[in-house]
């Protein structure tokens, strides 16, 4: 029997406190993913299965990002949470493209004061991630990519709602058809004819 992509947990009435003590406790637990939201608490442990497709779609960001020469800061899966909110979460990847400069050379983010990713990766094979899109709108995430195992989809924060979109407005000219099609060449093609092949795309389209 294959082992499912994710396993996850959820715990209720979770204090704050107890929350970032299990932050600090886990931080160097890279295949392991929090999400707080109003004293509800989702631990997810993720598998192969899960971070390959994960590192595909970060990956394709960033041949994109240096084909089109956009400035680009890797967040990775950093921990984003506001206490006023009682929100916080861990994306699977996570970009920063048009504040990419505002937070370079930064130790510590603060939603508060600083901005919050312009792109968050969510991978989600298991279940639906979509519970979580209120949690990025609250901290003001402006676009999500999301995998179900199947195809890509992306979705852009109008009016405190994520709305489908084909194409990527972080990352132009980048669409959630062609972003399918290329995590699915990468399954079974050589990483150097894969990169070839979505180098010369990028090139056609731009």
């Amino acid at each position: 029997m294959q082992a499912p992509a994710e396993q996850r947990v959820v715990l209720q009435n979770v204090s704050w406190e107890t929350y970032e003590r299990l932050l600090a406790e886990i931080v160097d637990s890279a295949g392991t993913r929090f999400t707080y939201d109003e004293g509800s608490l989702e631990i997810t442990v993720v598998s192969f299965a899960h971070e390959n497709p994960n590192r595909t779609l970060a990956y394709l960001v960033e041949i994109v990002a240096e084909e089109t020469a956009r400035d680009l800061f890797r967040a990775g899966s950093t921990t984003f949470k506001r206490k006023d909110l009682a929100k916080g979460f861990e994306p699977d990847s996570c970009f920063y493209i048009d504040h990419a400069e505002q937070v370079r050379g930064k130790e510590e983010l603060d939603l508060v004061t600083d901005p919050p990713p312009d792109l968050v990766i969510e991978v989600d094979i298991t279940r639906s991630s979509l519970s979580r899109f209120p949690i990025f709108a609250a901290l003001g995430v402006p676009e999500v990519w999301r995998f179900d195992g199947d195809r890509v989809t992306m979705h852009r924060l109008e009016r405190g709602r994520y709305a489908p979109i084909e194409a990527s407005l972080a990352l132009p000219p980048l669409t959630a058809s062609q972003s399918t099609v290329f995590l699915d060449e990468s399954r079974h093609e050589k990483s150097t004819v894969w990169l070839s092949r979505v180098r010369e795309w990028v090139r056609r389209a731009i």
